[in-house]
């Protein structure tokens, strides 16, 4: 098969477009021909070492495409069955190995392009709004980056759940992708944390905060008393060391860390959220913005534009 291999840390020139033994499947596991191949964030810490893995390794752990072959002890798919998953690597190949367990059955009025699309993003979309924090009708909530493949859907999500909905941008392109979402107000990030107790009075019940560092101090000043800082990712650096006392100041606020693991640990909680989403998704409620496809032997101009905020919606790579 043909697959990107990152045999050294470093910057997206690492990431070797080549020939790769076909993924060896074992009792418990499916063998998919990839129709596509989602890329996030998660995929540049991996390939920049933040987050190490062994090498050499083929990045990716979002996908869909085509059952080809079932292992022993697999039940409920059968060659030919459309699936996703999330949150298993080596997806950035024309092939991949899934353990059942993390496989999710893809419906029909869903296409495999979109649902490697929606699936890793869709599941953490999903765990923010409804496990993290709760949202209730009426509820004020930020959503960062909210012209980004995750905020394109948190907002859709949140609005979905009858919450007001404030979103942070960097361009007016990007303002025009947020409020076609829903959004119900669009900032720059300059000074957003008045503009939002301006908007709010009080601050908002959450803020989705993907972007780490440069926006962390004024997303917490952002929040009314008893708020929820649910910090989901760190696109523009890692967050220092936070004192306690901080969350003290601005009103006995509640900081969290969380993880899509942590959320989808056991089977019935996937299917769950997976479920609701592409539900969402074949019913024309949840709408999937697919801002580049990009070749397989492309996944370098892939990150350096998803890394230079070119993109937005979500960015697949098409073996």
């Amino acid at each position: 098969m043909r697959a990107i291999v990152v045999s050294a840390t470093g910057g997206p020139e690492v990431l070797a477009y080549t020939d790769h033994p076909d993924p060896e499947m074992n009792p418990g596991e499916v063998l998919v021909d990839v129709a596509a191949s989602g890329v996030n964030f998660i995929d540049v810490y991996h390939r920049i070492g933040r987050y190490p893995l062994s090498l050499p390794f083929v990045p990716g752990e979002e996908g869909a495409g085509v059952v080809a072959a079932v292992g022993e002890d697999v039940e409920g798919f059968a060659v030919g069955d459309t699936v996703a998953w999330a949150q298993v690597p080596g997806g950035y190949a024309t092939r991949a190995v899934v353990p059942a367990s993390r496989l999710l059955r893809v419906p029909e009025g869903v296409t495999p392009e979109v649902a490697a699309a929606v699936t890793l993003q869709g599941l953490t979309a999903h765990y923010l709004t409804h496990s993290t924090y709760d949202i209730k009708p009426g509820d004020e909530v930020l959503v960062h980056a909210a012209a980004g493949g995750m905020g394109l859907l948190l907002t859709q999500i949140a609005k979905l759940r009858g919450a007001r909905v404030i979103g942070t941008v960097s361009t007016d392109e990007k303002e025009v992708l947020a409020r076609q979402a829903g959004a119900d107000e669009v900032l720059r990030y300059r000074g957003f944390a008045d503009a939002v107790r301006d908007l709010t009075g009080s601050g908002v019940h959450v803020v989705y905060d993907g972007v780490g560092a440069a926006t962390f101090d004024e997303s917490l000043a952002a929040l009314r008393p008893r708020g929820m800082m649910a910090l989901y990712g760190q696109a523009s650096g890692p967050v220092p060391p936070v004192d306690p006392q901080v969350l003290a100041k601005h009103g006995s606020l509640f900081l969290t860390r969380p993880s899509l693991g942590a959320y989808i640990a056991t089977r019935d909680e996937l299917v769950w959220r997976a479920s609701d989403i592409f539900g969402w998704v074949a019913s024309g409620r949840l709408r999937v913005h697919i801002s580049h496809r990009y070749p397989l032997a492309e996944a370098a101009r892939a990150h350096e534009d998803l890394e230079a905020r070119r993109t937005t919606g979500k960015v697949l790579l098409i073996p």
